[in-house]
C-alpha cells in the first residue's frame, strides 16, 4: 500500500510508480508511450513537439525512464502546464528489466487510452506520424498499425550506410525466421507503431532489448497488422542505444521466439545429460572393468547411478520453477522407470555396436545413450515434469486483491499483469478432490478455514477453498475446462468477501461516470441493465463507463472500475449501433444468447432446487457453449473508459406493470442494493457454502460490506425507476443532469492503481 502523498516528483514515490506532472482524470483518447535513457538534450523538445502534434486530441504522455541524467528533472518541468497530459515512470537500477522493451510494456500497462502510440523520444520518430496512424487504424479496422522506414514512401535519412544494411539484414533474418508473421510487415524492427491496449496481452511478452514489436508480432498471431510509411529523421543531440550489444540481443530475442522456451530447456537437458554421460561412462568402466560384470549387468547399474545424477541436475537446472504435476517423490521414481525402460532398447543398441561395428563398450555405450536423449527429453518434458502444460495468470485488482491462477480468467482481463511483486491474495490451482466431502463441508486444519463442495458425479464440479492469512481456491479439472463457471462460481464469491474484509464492498450494480460525478445502476439479475448502460454509452458520448455487472465502492464514496467483459444478447446487440462484432460472432450469439439466457439460468436453477448437480451440468454446458461475453469496446465504439470516481448518485431499474419515479429512502436504496447483490450469487454452489465464506474467525463480513455500502450512499441521492418497456436508458440522464449537448469539467489525474487506505476508508491514489 502506499500513500497519495508520495505521488509527487521529486518526493519519496515507489519502485516504479507512475507519477502524474500535468493532466486531467477523464479517460484520454491517445497514451503515447516513449521509453527514455538519458535523453535530457532532446526530452524538452520531444514533449513540445508531441503537445504541439496532438493539438486537440485529448491524449497522454507516459515517459518510461531508465536514465542516470537529468531527464526525469526535464520531463517533470517541461510537462507541466501542458493540455498534453504528462506522467512518469522512473526506473531506477535494479528495476530495469527488459530493457527498452521492458520499459514499453510498463508503459503500456500504465496506459489508459484505448490506443498506444510507442515512439522514440529522440526526434527521429516525427509526432506529426502519429495522425496518419490513427487515420490508418480507423480506415484498415486495424489492431496495430506500423510505422515503417522500409516501406515504399518511407526513407532512412537518419541511418548511416552501416547501420542501413545491419537493419535491412536483421528484417531479412526476422522475414525467414517468421514468414507467416511477418506477412506484409517490411519494418518489423522499429520503435514506432500504434496498438489497440485490448488487444495485447501483455502477460505473454518477455521483452529483452530493443525489438519489442518482433515479440509482439510473433506472441499475438490474431493481431490485424497494417503498416504505414514514415521518415527517419536524424537525430538532433544525444547518442543512439545502437550496439553490438543490442545486435546480440536481437539474434538471441530471434533463438527464443523460434524455438521459445522448450529449446532452452533442450539445451540445458542436453548439457545435463553430457555431464551424465561421463559419469555413466565413469560408473561403466568400473563394473565392468573394475568388479568384471557382464557388460548388461555393468551397463544396468552404471544406468542407475547416472539417473541418480541426471535427476538431481534436471531439478536444479532444467525445470527449475516449472509447474510440475508431480511431487518431486514421484518425479524421481518416474524418472528412473522412464531410464531403465530406455535401457531395454539401449541394451540391445549396445550389444549390436560392439557385435557389428566392433566397437569398444565405452564408446558404443555413448552412442547409445546420445540416441535416446531426444526421446527421454520428450518424455521428462510432457509426462515427468508437465513443464508445458501450465501458464499462470495473475491479476491485480486495485491494489486491493492479487490473484495468481494456474487457469486464465477472462473476466478479469483489464487486471492482468506480467508477474506480483509479492505473494497473492488469493491463488487458484487444479487438483484432483475425489476425497473430499461430497456437497458442502468446514472445518478447521491447522488453523485454516477449509471449505469442501463436491457434487456426486464422478469428474464433476468439486472446489476447496482454504481460508487463512491467503487463500487458496482449488477446483476439479472440468472445472478447468470452464474458465467463466471457474471466476463466476468459484473465484468471485470468494473476492466479494476477501475485499469485504478489508473494508471495500463489491456491489452487484453497473456504473457510469460523467466527468468525476459516478452513479450506480442496480438491479436484479436479467432486467435490462446491460442493455440500459450500452444504449447509455452509445447515446451521450460525454459519459464514462465504469462497470457493468460488479463495482468497487469504499466507506467514503469512491467507486472503483470492475470492468468485466459484458455478457450480452440479440436484444442487447441490437441496442447499440457501433458494436463492431465478426459474423461469426453474431451468428454465435443466436446460440449463446438462448442457452445463457434468464429463461436457461432459471432451468437450471429449478434442477438444483431439485437435487440435480447443476453446477456440473453449468461446467459442461459453458465448456461446449461459452457465453457471449464481449468487452465494452467492442460494443460501443469510441467509448470512454473511467477508473474511478465519486458516488453522486444511485438509481434502481426494475420492471413493473406501471411506470414510476420515486426517491428512495437511505435504509430502503441500502435494502435494495444489499438485495441486488445477493441475487447475483444464487447458483451453486454458493447458497450451500455462503455462510462458510463471509463468516471469517467468527466475524460477520455482511456487516463489514453493508457498512461499506452505507457510508457510500450517505448524503447520495437514490432513485427507483420502474418501467413497462425498458426505456430506463431514457430516464436515467435526467437524473445524471446531462444532456446531447453539455460540457462537464474534467477531473484530476487518476493513478494507475487503486490502493486501499490502511484504515479501510476508500479507494484513494
Amino acid at each position: 500500500m502506499r500513500d497519495a502523498e508520495q505521488d509527487t516528483v521529486g518526493g519519496a514515490t515507489p519502485r516504479g510508480a507512475r507519477v502524474p506532472v500535468a493532466g486531467t482524470r477523464t479517460t484520454p483518447e491517445l497514451t503515447v508511450v516513449a521509453p527514455t535513457r538519458n535523453e535530457q538534450a532532446v526530452i524538452g523538445s520531444f514533449i513540445e513537439s508531441l503537445d504541439e502534434a496532438l493539438s486537440g486530441v485529448h491524449a497522454e504522455l507516459i515517459v518510461v525512464d531508465d536514465s542516470d541524467d537529468a531527464t526525469p528533472q526535464v520531463v517533470a518541468e517541461r510537462g507541466s502546464g501542458r493540455a498534453l497530459e504528462v506522467a512518469l515512470i522512473h526506473r531506477e537500477q535494479g528495476e530495469r528489466d527488459g530493457g527498452l522493451g521492458g520499459a514499453v510494456v510498463a508503459g503500456i500497462a500504465a496506459a489508459r487510452a484505448p490506443w498506444v502510440c510507442v515512439m522514440d523520444a529522440d526526434l527521429q520518430h516525427p509526432p506529426a506520424t502519429i495522425a496518419a496512424l490513427r487515420e490508418q487504424a480507423e480506415a484498415a479496422r486495424s489492431d496495430l498499425v506500423v510505422a515503417s522506414r522500409f516501406r515504399t514512401g518511407g526513407s532512412i535519412a537518419g541511418l548511416s550506410a552501416v547501420r542501413t544494411l545491419i537493419s535491412r539484414l536483421l528484417v531479412l533474418l526476422a522475414r525467414l525466421a517468421f514468414p507467416s508473421r511477418m506477412h506484409g510487415v517490411t519494418d518489423p524492427l522499429t520503435g514506432f507503431f500504434l496498438v489497440r491496449r485490448d488487444a495485447l496481452d501483455l502477460a505473454i511478452l518477455r521483452p529483452n532489448g530493443f525489438k519489442i514489436l518482433l515479440e509482439i508480432l510473433v506472441r499475438s498471431p490474431k493481431l490485424a497488422v497494417s503498416e504505414i510509411p514514415f521518415d527517419f529523421g536524424v537525430r538532433p543531440a544525444g547518442e543512439s542505444k545502437a550496439s553490438v550489444r543490442e545486435v546480440a540481443r536481437y539474434l538471441a530475442l530471434v533463438w527464443r521466439l523460434r524455438l521459445g522456451t522448450l529449446g532452452a530447456r533442450f539445451g540445458r537437458f542436453g548439457l545435463v545429460g553430457l555431464s551424465g554421460i561421463v559419469v555413466n561412462s565413469v560408473a561403466l568402466a568400473a563394473f565392468r572393468g573394475g568388479l568384471g560384470f557382464s557388460v548388461l549387468v555393468a551397463a544396468l547399474l552404471a544406468t542407475q547411478c547416472s539417473s541418480i545424477w541426471n535427476f538431481v541436475l534436471i531439478e536444479r537446472f532444467v525445470f527449475d520453477g516449472a509447474a510440475a504435476r508431480r511431487p518431486r517423490a514421484a518425479r524421481a521414481a518416474a524418472f528412473l522407470v522412464m531410464n531403465n525402460l530406455a535401457f531395454l532398447v539401449r541394451g540391445p543398441l549396445l550389444l549390436a555396436l560392439m557385435s557389428i561395428f566392433g566397437l569398444h563398450y565405452l564408446v558404443a555405450n555413448v552412442l547409445s545413450l546420445c540416441a535416446l536423449t531426444v526421446a527421454r527429453f520428450a518424455l521428462a518434458d510432457a509426462w515427468i515434469w508437465g513443464s508445458g502444460t501450465t501458464t499462470r495468470a495473475f491479476y491485480d485488482i486495485h491494489s486491493l486483491a492479487t490473484i495468481d491462477s494456474e487457469v486464465v480468467l477472462p473476466e478479469l482481463a483489464r487486471f492482468r499483469v506480467a508477474g506480483l511483486s509479492g505473494q497473492p491474495s488469493i491463488r487458484v490451482e487444479v487438483a484432483q478432490l475425489r476425497k473430499i466431502a461430497r456437497l458442502s463441508y468446514c472445518t478447521r486444519i491447522d488453523g485454516a478455514e477449509v471449505i469442501t463442495y463436491r457434487e456426486p458425479v464422478p469428474g464433476g464440479f468439486a472446489m476447496r477453498v482454504e481460508l487463512s492469512e491467503r487463500v487458496l481456491i482449488s477446483v476439479s479439472p472440468l472445472v478447468r475446462r470452464s474458465p467463466h463457471v471457474l471466476y463466476t462460481n468459484c473465484v468471485e464469491p470468494v473476492l466479494r468477501w476477501h475485499l469485504a474484509e478489508h473494508g471495500i464492498a463489491l456491489v452487484h450494480a453497473a456504473c457510469v461516470a460523467v466527468g468525476d460525478r459516478a452513479y450506480l445502476i442496480t438491479a436484479r439479475t436479467d432486467t435490462g441493465k446491460t442493455t440500459t448502460i450500452l444504449k447509455l454509452l452509445d447515446t451521450y458520448p460525454q459519459a464514462s463507463f465504469i462497470s457493468d455487472d460488479l463495482t468497487l465502492v469504499a466507506p467514503d464514496g469512491s467507486v472503483g472500475s470492475y470492468p468485466k467483459p459484458l455478457t450480452i444478447s440479440q436484444h442487447t446487440l441490437h441496442a447499440v449501433s457501433s458494436a463492431s462484432l465478426t459474423r461469426r460472432q453474431r451468428i454465435g450469439l443466436v446460440v449463446q444468447a438462448r442457452l445463457h439466457s434468464r429463461e436457461g439460468r432459471s432451468i437450471g436453477m429449478a434442477l438444483a432446487d431439485r437435487g440435480w448437480p447443476a453446477a456440473t451440468m453449468n461446467a459442461v454446458v459453458q465448456a461446449l457453449i461459452p457465453p457471449p461475453k464481449y468487452d465494452v469496446t467492442k460494443l460501443v465504439r469510441g467509448v470512454q473508459l473511467c477508473t474511478e470516481a465519486q458516488l453522486a448518485g444511485l438509481v434502481v431499474i426494475e420492471r413493473a406493470s406501471d411506470d414510476m419515479t420515486r426517491t428512495l429512502a437511505g435504509d430502503e436504496a441500502i435494502e435494495t442494493l444489499m438485495d441486488n447483490c445477493d441475487d447475483a450469487y444464487g447458483f451453486p454452489p454458493y447458497p450451500l457454502i455462503a455462510e462458510y465464506l463471509y463468516t471469517r474467525r467468527g466475524v460477520d463480513l455482511r456487516i463489514a460490506e453493508r457498512s461499506a455500502v452505507e457510508g457510500a450512499l450517505a448524503g447520495a441521492p437514490s432513485t427507483l425507476l420502474r418501467s413497462t418497456s425498458m426505456d430506463w436508458w431514457q430516464r436515467v440522464p435526467a437524473l445524471m443532469t446531462i444532456d446531447a449537448g453539455e460540457e462537464h469539467p474534467a477531473a484530476p489525474p487518476l493513478p494507475v492503481a487503486l490502493p486501499l487506505t490502511p484504515e479501510g476508508a476508500g479507494l484513494q491514489a
